[in-house]
C-alpha cells in the first residue's frame, strides 16, 4: 500500500461517457469546502482501491476551488488503474487525491501557445486552451484521433473553439475516410519566433514532435507523456544507501530501485512506475544516478541533484538518497 502523503479526500460526484472507452469524472471534496490549487498542466495522482495510484491530468483551466475534472481513458493494456475506473468505481464513492503537481507548466506569457494533442493527449492542452483565452493570449490546437468516436472532448472543445476570439483548433480523424496524419513538421516550421510549443500524446508522437522541433529553443518546447519511451530497464546491479534511514541494501539486477525500496519498508510515493509523473523523485547526496526518466530536463539530469527511482538506476557502484 502506497502511504498516503499530502492527499485529500474526495468524492466521485459525477461520471459520463467523454469518448469510446473515455469517462469524465467529477470529484469534489468530501464533506465540502475547496480543493488545494493548480494551474493550467497539472495532474493529480488518484488513490483508487487496491493501492492502486495513478496521475490524471486537470482538465479545468486553472484553480477553480469546487471540483477536480478528469477523464480516464481505458487502455487496452491497462495495468489496473484505468480498469478500475472504468469496471468499479462508482458515483458517491470516497478516494484520496493527492495535491496537484505541475509537470508540464504553461507559459502564460508566449506571444502565441501551438497545442498539439494525440488521443487522451488532449486532457492537459485543454486546460491551457481556457487558461490563454481567458488571458486573452493567442493560442491554437491541433488536435488527431483515429476517429471522432473516440476523441475525448471533441464537442466540447469544438464548441469552445468556434466561439473563441483568441484561438483556433484543427481536428484530424486519422483513421476516417479522407483522413490525414498529423503533419507535426509543418506545424513546428510554421510556428512564428517566440512561440511556445507543446505536446501530448502517444510516445511515437512526442518523439517524432521532438524531432521536428530540435532546432528550437528548447525552453519554448515542452511535452508530456503518457506512456514511457522506452521499456524500464533493470540491468545492473548496485548499492543504494539511505542517510535518513541509516541503512544500506543491494539493487539486484531485475529488480528496480523502487521496488527495492518499497519491499524494504521505505514510503516513497509513486505511480506510474514508467518515469513520467515525476511523483517518486528524490534527493540524491551521492554517486551517479542512470536517468531513464522522462520528467526531468537534461540540465536537472546533468546536475544529479534528485532521480526518478521508479525507472533510473547508477552508473556508480552505489547511491546515497536522502531517505
Amino acid at each position: 500500500m502506497i502511504p498516503a502523503g499530502d492527499t485529500v479526500e474526495v468524492v466521485v460526484q459525477t461520471m459520463s461517457v467523454a469518448a469510446d472507452d473515455v469517462l469524465m469524472l467529477e470529484l469534489r471534496r468530501a464533506g465540502g469546502g475547496t480543493l488545494p490549487t493548480f494551474a493550467a498542466g497539472a495532474h493529480v495522482d488518484l488513490h483508487l482501491p487496491g493501492g492502486i495510484v495513478r496521475s490524471y491530468s486537470l482538465l479545468n483551466p486553472m484553480d477553480a476551488g469546487t471540483c477536480y475534472r478528469l477523464a480516464v481513458h481505458r487502455h487496452p493494456s491497462s495495468r489496473g488503474g484505468s480498469r478500475c475506473v472504468h469496471e468499479s468505481l462508482r458515483v458517491g464513492q470516497h478516494l484520496l487525491a493527492g495535491v496537484p503537481r505541475n509537470e508540464f507548466e504553461l507559459d502564460e506569457c508566449a506571444s502565441l501557445s501551438i497545442l498539439v494533442a494525440g488521443g487522451i493527449g488532449i486532457t492537459p492542452l485543454w486546460s491551457m486552451a481556457q487558461r490563454l483565452e481567458s488571458l486573452g493570449r493567442a493560442w491554437e490546437l491541433h488536435y488527431a484521433a483515429r476517429t471522432r468516436g473516440k476523441a475525448a472532448l471533441l464537442s466540447e472543445v469544438e464548441a469552445f473553439a468556434s466561439a473563441s476570439r483568441h484561438g483556433r483548433m484543427q481536428f484530424h480523424a486519422t483513421r476516417e475516410a479522407g483522413g490525414r496524419r498529423i503533419d507535426l513538421v509543418s506545424i513546428v516550421a510554421l510556428a512564428p519566433a517566440g512561440a511556445h510549443l507543446y505536446c501530448c500524446g502517444p510516445a511515437e508522437m512526442v518523439d517524432a514532435f521532438v524531432e521536428a522541433a530540435c532546432d528550437r529553443p528548447r525552453s519554448e518546447i515542452h511535452v508530456e507523456r503518457f506512456e514511457s519511451a522506452a521499456p524500464v530497464d533493470t540491468a545492473g546491479a548496485f548499492t543504494v544507501h539511505l542517510v535518513r534511514s541509516g541503512r544500506s541494501m543491494p539493487v539486484p539486477a531485475g529488480r528496480t530501485l523502487l521496488a527495492v525500496l518499497v519491499e524494504s519498508g521505505i514510503a516513497v510515493p509513486h505511480s506510474c512506475e514508467q518515469g513520467i509523473c515525476g511523483s517518486c523523485e528524490v534527493p540524491v547526496i551521492d554517486g551517479q544516478p542512470d536517468h531513464r526518466d522522462s520528467v526531468l530536463t537534461d540540465r536537472e539530469k546533468q546536475a544529479n541533484r534528485t532521480m526518478l527511482v521508479c525507472c533510473s538506476r547508477a552508473k556508480s557502484a552505489s547511491l546515497t538518497l536522502d531517505l
